[in-house]
């Protein structure tokens, strides 16, 4: 799964590094970034493909949405809205159908973090920050959905995963999408079903480093928080 990311960059810098698309209505995001510890329940800039020129002209736009996808027919204070969609299955799964179909987006980030059991026992886990291994922001593949709450608009989003790759094998056994640049309007597109993007991002693209245990609270948001340290080693089992 993927259930926490960061973002070290300003709004302004995060638009100005997909500058592709257009800056859209996310004025009210820009005290909220840097965030160096993102958890779902918050809102982020995603990318989604929308009118930017009257009348019907479409393209990339930068939008605002709350991460936890929650569907119009949706009950308020049910289950806790999914924060990821597993690929396998989504083209046919009732709860994503529809909206993987047509309201696919873009959620840029500079890294997210997972957890590895150490034991398999869920008691001992080491988190981990995973980025690009040049440094650069990058994109993960999402859907998005709007609904009314109080006559409000609310766009939420959830993130796509698949199975890992050679290196996130080693600490879980899922990560989420990963598009590369060239692929970004595709998934954007009216295309139905791109099915051949939701894959594993090449090991080799990326780096992975142990970090501090007090990620695990999302109160915990500052930039010490994705410094690396050297973890305790792990006791062999006899």
């Amino acid at each position: 799964m993927c259930g926490r990311v960061y973002i070290k960059t300003s709004l302004e810098e995060l638009v100005r590094n997909f500058a592709f698309a257009e800056r859209g209505a996310i004025d009210a995001l820009g005290n909220r970034f840097p965030r160096y510890n993102g958890a779902p329940t918050l809102d982020y800039p995603i990318i989604i493909r929308d009118v930017v020129r009257e009348p019907d002209i479409m393209g990339p736009v930068f939008a605002s949405a709350r991460w936890g996808l929650m569907p119009a027919w949706m009950k308020p204070g049910g289950r806790p809205p999914p924060i990821n969609a597993r690929c396998e299955g989504i083209s046919t799964n009732g709860l994503f159908r529809s909206t993987y179909r047509s309201r696919r987006c873009l959620v840029p980030i500079n890294g997210f973090f997972e957890w590895k059991d150490i034991f398999g026992t869920g008691k001992n886990k080491q988190p981990y920050a995973i980025a690009m291994a040049d440094g650069s922001p990058f994109a993960l593949a999402g859907i998005w959905e709007t609904r009314r709450e109080n006559d409000i608009e609310i766009r939420s989003f959830a993130i796509v995963t698949c199975e890992p790759n050679e290196m996130m094998a080693q600490i879980h056994d899922r990560m989420p999408v990963i598009l590369h640049r060239e692929d970004y309007e595709r998934w954007l597109s009216p295309e139905p079903d791109p099915t051949d993007l939701m894959k594993p991002f090449p090991a080799e693209l990326m780096t992975m480093w142990p970090i501090g245990r007090n990620v695990g609270s999302p109160k915990n948001d500052t930039a010490d928080i994705i410094d690396p340290i050297d973890p305790d080693p792990e006791p062999t089992l006899i």
